[in-house]
């Protein structure tokens, strides 16, 4: 028996209209993952499976995709999602501690996102900005040359704005 699926009528109409747009075409699926995500936030185990029965490909294949790359999720991340870079240049400049102290002050672990919905916490391997090391983003924002200390300031102003 097929999995129900949960969503609001609205966005299974809206991922439908993202998949006629690309042509329901499979070798479009990149995309049309990419506008779902933003969409949604998300790519729920319900939405791929509507993706997969538009492209008239199998929900494994769709599945093995949002898998294998990193920017695509399958669970809700936070108003802000927070990513500490452990590259190399990051991690011997002291990332881990500030990993660490944002993990005790929201009470989360990695690939978690707080009860309140307002931070998600992930790592990355380089964002590209080495000579700022050790390097925290959140949302779009690039935090650079952190301290453990100035960790808490920073959710404070975030979260207010």
């Amino acid at each position: 028996m097929a999995k129900e699926i949960k969503l609001q009528c609205n966005v299974v109409e809206q991922i439908e209209a993202i998949c006629d747009k690309h042509g329901n075409k499979p070798g479009e699926l990149i995309n049309i993952l990419h506008e779902a995500q933003s969409l949604h936030g998300y790519l729920p185990e319900e939405m791929q499976r509507i993706i997969a029965r538009k492209l008239g490909i199998p929900a494994s294949k769709v599945y093995g995709v949002v898998t294998f790359y990193s920017f695509f999720t399958m669970t809700p991340k936070g108003k802000h999602p927070i990513s500490v870079c452990l590259g190399t240049a990051c991690y011997v400049r002291g990332s881990e501690p500030l990993l660490e102290e944002i993990k005790r002050i929201l009470n989360i672990e990695v690939g978690e996102t707080t009860p309140d919905g307002k931070f998600s916490l992930d790592c990355l391997r380089c964002v590209g900005a080495c000579g700022l090391a050790p390097v925290v983003m959140i949302g779009e924002q690039v935090y650079g040359r952190l301290q453990p200390q100035e960790i808490r300031k920073i959710l404070e102003d975030v979260a207010a704005s």
